[in-house]
């Protein structure tokens, strides 16, 4: 049983590759995309994706730009940002963007996973609250 389904967005091919079958190990069902463009593309297909893993320097969209178009496409989806290039400011951004945390390469996998899992729990409770708050508004009709 798969624990979660992560995107992982990365321009790097090669490393996209080696921490996707490290990610599988850790019973992660992953999808990769190349860019941000492919990230989105991928998102608006397959609505069962938990988390995105999303790198932060690319051509193309940045991953900024990437995290941006998520938050106002899939709104409910739960981003970590990943990058080898990393400032503060960046970070800030993207926290303020609405990322749900942010992390260097390399990173600890353990580390990665546990954040993965943290991130899928908080889009459930999201996705919970959304449908108790619409069983509220249809019972509330009913009444």
């Amino acid at each position: 049983m798969t624990m979660a389904k992560v995107l992982l967005i990365d321009d790097e091919a090669g490393f996209l590759d080696v921490l996707s079958k490290r990610l599988e190990t850790r019973n992660l069902s992953i999808v990769t995309a190349l860019s941000g463009e492919a990230g989105l593309k991928a998102l608006a297909k397959d609505h069962a994706l938990d988390v995105v893993i999303l790198d932060v320097k690319m051509p193309g969209l940045d991953g900024i730009q990437t995290l941006q178009m998520i938050k106002k496409d899939f709104p409910l989806a739960e981003v970590i940002m990943l990058t080898g290039h990393a400032t503060v400011e960046t970070a800030i951004e993207g926290m303020k963007l609405g990322a749900f945390d942010y992390l260097m390469k390399p990173c600890d996998i353990d580390l990665l996973v546990q954040k993965v899992q943290e991130a899928k729990e908080k889009k459930a409770k999201h996705e919970e609250k959304i449908v108790q708050a619409q069983l509220k508004e249809i019972t509330s009709r009913m009444a």
